[in-house]
């Protein structure tokens, strides 16, 4: 074997060992032996979903607590605006909750899309604002495959069943204190906003 080669072998072999030691090390790091005091998030589908459906997606979250409105619609069903948040960037974030105190599944959550036609699911993308002083309508946002900013797979909402929903809008200008949020089968909802 010529020098050349017994140099290149060895080259080869310390690199393997840095390697194998570099995981060690960090398998090795990061934790203190104790366990996390986090819950683990389960993967099953939310109430109100149909269980052949995904889970409605929330990538908000609203605050239960704060009712800014409560509005009704047909079959039992109401909805609680929650928060309505300018956010970074132009939008304005309205969140909430759907409820069915009626004893039977409300089934008629297609409408409450729109003119969805990009996509297959069910979603609350049909909602609009309406800022009155600037005589303007908003509808919610899309994403560049077409996709709405809000919540979707809703296919139905069970009896007594409570889901969480948002929506988001390009945000009305600053001066704009005050809108109608609208979702379709529900009374119009005059809400502040904030920020």
């Amino acid at each position: 074997m010529s020098m050349r080669h017994v140099v290149n072998v060895r080259g080869g072999a310390a690199v393997a060992v840095a390697a194998v030691l570099t995981l060690m090390l960090a398998g090795c790091g990061g934790g203190d032996g104790k366990k996390s005091a986090e819950p683990q998030k389960s993967s099953t589908p939310k109430a109100g979903s149909d269980a052949s459906a995904p889970a409605p997606s929330t990538s908000q979250t609203s605050d239960p607590a704060q009712v800014l409105a409560t509005v009704t619609g047909e079959g039992g069903i109401s909805m609680v605006i929650n928060s309505v948040n300018r956010d970074a960037g132009g939008f304005l974030t309205v969140s909430g909750q759907i409820k069915n105190s009626a004893d039977k599944d409300f089934t008629g959550t297609a409408v409450w899309r729109g003119n969805e036609l990009t996509t297959g699911g069910e979603s609350v993308a049909g909602a609009t604002l309406v800022d009155r002083a600037g005589k303007k309508r908003y509808y919610v946002l899309r994403d560049t495959e077409g996709r709405c900013l809000c919540t979707t797979g809703v296919s139905r909402v069970k009896a007594g069943a409570t889901i969480p929903f948002f929506a988001q809008f390009p945000a009305p200008p600053a001066t704009t204190t005050e809108v109608d949020f609208t979702l379709p089968t529900f009374a119009t909802a005059t809400i502040k906003i904030s920020g």
